[in-house]
């Protein structure tokens, strides 16, 4: 199986905004829960990244804790 490429490398991003909620919820998971990165494919600088930013919008109110 071909390892999968970082999104954000691909797409030559050097900072995940915390405020574009549509990109931040293709890493999280219908209960709500943040995505592993063995299934997203990301590296471990973007997962911590994304990690944060989901984070920071969840306390702002940006995204749910959880889903109902």
């Amino acid at each position: 199986m071909k390892p999968k490429q970082c999104f954000f490398c691909s797409q030559n991003t050097q900072i995940i905004d915390f405020r574009e909620t549509e990109t931040l919820k293709r890493f999280v998971s219908s209960q709500g829960k943040i995505i592993d990165p063995r299934h997203t494919g990301l590296c471990a600088k973007h997962q911590r990244q994304i990690a944060k930013a989901i984070k920071r919008a969840r306390v702002m109110g940006l995204l749910a804790f959880t889903k109902k």
